[in-house]
């Protein structure tokens, strides 16, 4: 590319004014192109901006396909888009650019060897701005941001999208192996955590077990491009409040570098929802469903329904499908369930849902949905997104790991939190698959969530009690919004001008995959 394209891109990057930005008020956010990486990154630009915005201006980097649901989810006047082209990969289709147009999970691997490719237009990029950025806030599996960043002499914050608690226990488990020998059933002590702190066998989170197993490629990929980077990153952005989470920080800082620091500014979509540019484009805003309607018809019996978003994200066989579907009627109480379209596929269910249940496919407005007063608990895969739902809307949660880190969110919410209860996971010891969960003991964790006992009240009075802490956390003064400020005055108080030792590094050949600033790589 010629250097007067170079030009172009380096003077697209302006502040609101039209000036070129100086690079100590310019913050670079790079998410992973999938929607749960994606969201709270696009949520953390937006109270960034929505609380900074007179000091800072915000650039999110992202790929051609990606541009829309990026936009919708920003506020335009304060939050800019730039795109980068997305390398090809013999095994992906053309115009695939996220885990959701994926059209198998097969492929994930191959789509994550793929984004490690955007390594050259993202170092052309960084390598056209005026001056060098204040901080590169980007995902953990884009470990090949923390070699750009270190070249070019950025200070680079990792994301993870997980729990202070959880990233430091999965981290813990991983070095040392404490869980290895240990009898099915036997609980042990998590080295360097408070002394309750113990877990069985069974708890161990699926990323732990499977990080061991280099046949499998999402490993390998870790093990390539992801581990021996993300423990230099300058710090640690969670997506978490210290009610929940500063007891692990400080277990979480030793993975890093002795400097680093985790910085806890969440709930991100309630820091965000203060910014008026966004309230008419929150991601709950579609119901093709109608179940807001449904639950309408409810409403007179406050707290009456489960919510149950099983499918949409995460695959469970039809012979776990079947089982859930009796045991929801089997409780007693009624249900909204997503099934999804990716999650099930063909499934039917192999019972009536009856006049008091509801099961859709399509797109759930959730926030809404567990904001809602008919809803009284949230049966999640305890993705560390949906636990901070449910909480900062006062709902108890029933905790079904599936797969990831998941199991040690469900430990998290049900013995440490106490906003829920999990549910019970076995693995054959032949196949390492899952056990299924009989019908019994869905309906049995329902109605214990559910009806008025002792324990079911106590868990419900203990999530609305968490839904205060969490909007407290983001309010002016609030634990998270304090957090953020000192993040920005940390970084602005210690920029230094300059590529350091990446300077030399500002070449044409560096420059050579960025894209002119047009209206279709660069979004005003």
């Amino acid at each position: 590319m010629a250097a007067s394209a170079v030009h172009a891109a380096a003077e697209g990057v302006r502040s609101n004014d039209g000036a070129p930005l100086a690079g100590c008020d310019h913050v670079v956010v790079f998410p992973f192109m999938a929607k749960g990486h994606m969201i709270p990154l696009l949520h953390f630009a937006t109270a960034l901006a929505a609380h900074h915005g007179d000091e800072l201006r915000v650039t999110l980097v992202t790929t051609p396909a990606n541009l829309a649901f990026a936009r919708r989810r920003l506020p335009p006047s304060s939050v800019r888009v730039v795109t980068i082209p997305f390398p090809a990969h013999p095994d992906l289709p053309a115009g695939v650019e996220s885990t959701s147009a994926l059209p198998s999970p097969s492929l994930f691997p191959a789509f994550l060897r793929a984004t490690a490719l955007l390594r050259e237009p993202f170092a052309a990029f960084l390598a056209s701005l005026p001056s060098p950025p204040l901080v590169l806030v980007s995902d953990f599996f884009l470990g090949f941001t923390q070699r750009v960043a270190d070249d070019a002499g950025v200070r680079r914050l990792t994301f993870n999208g997980m729990s202070a608690f959880s990233l430091a226990l999965c981290f813990t488990l991983a070095t040392r192996r404490p869980f290895v020998g240990v009898e099915d059933g036997a609980e042990l002590h998590v080295p360097g955590f408070p002394e309750d702190v113990r877990i069985t066998a069974d708890e161990v989170p699926d990323a732990v077990v499977e990080g061991e197993n280099l046949d499998d490629p999402v490993t390998q990929f870790l093990v390539d491009e992801v581990r021996d980077w993300e423990h230099r990153s300058w710090g640690v952005l969670v997506n978490s409040f210290a009610a929940l989470d500063s007891d692990y920080a400080a277990i979480l800082e030793t993975f890093y570098l002795p400097s680093s620091r985790a910085w806890l500014v969440g709930p991100l979509f309630l820091a965000a929802s203060e910014s008026p540019e966004t309230k008419q484009q929150d991601d709950d805003d579609d119901d093709e469903e109608g179940c807001l309607r449904w639950l309408d018809e409810r409403a007179g019996r406050p707290g009456s329904v489960v919510y149950v978003p099983f499918g949409t994200q995460v695959h469970l066989p039809a012979a776990q499908l079947d089982e859930l579907a009796h045991g929801l009627v089997d409780s007693g109480h009624a249900f909204l369930w997503a099934v999804g379209r990716p999650g099930a596929g063909e499934w039917s269910p192999p019972v009536d849902a009856g006049r008091y249940g509801k099961i859709v496919r399509g797109w759930v407005p959730q926030r809404r949905v567990l904001s809602h007063p008919a809803v009284g608990a949230f049966v999640t895969h305890a993705g560390w997104n949906s636990v901070l739902e449910s909480p900062a809307a006062g709902r108890p949660m029933l905790a079904w790991p599936v797969m990831a880190e998941q199991a040690a969110n469900a430990k998290h919410v049900a013995d440490i939190i106490g906003a829920g209860i999990r549910m019970d996971r076995r693995r054959c010891p032949n196949t390492g698959a899952a056990v299924v969960v009989g019908r019994a003991q869905v309906a049995d964790k329902v109605r214990r969530l559910m009806d008025g006992a002792e324990e079911g009240r106590t868990i419900r009075a203990k999530a609305k009690e968490i839904r205060q802490v969490a909007l407290s956390a983001v309010a002016e003064n609030g634990t998270s919004r304090v957090a953020l400020r000192q993040l920005v005055d940390e970084l602005r108080s210690s920029y230094i001008d300059g590529y350091g030792d990446g300077d030399g590094e500002r070449s044409a050949a560096n420059s050579k995959t960025v894209s002119p600033a047009s209206d279709a790589n660069y979004e005003r």
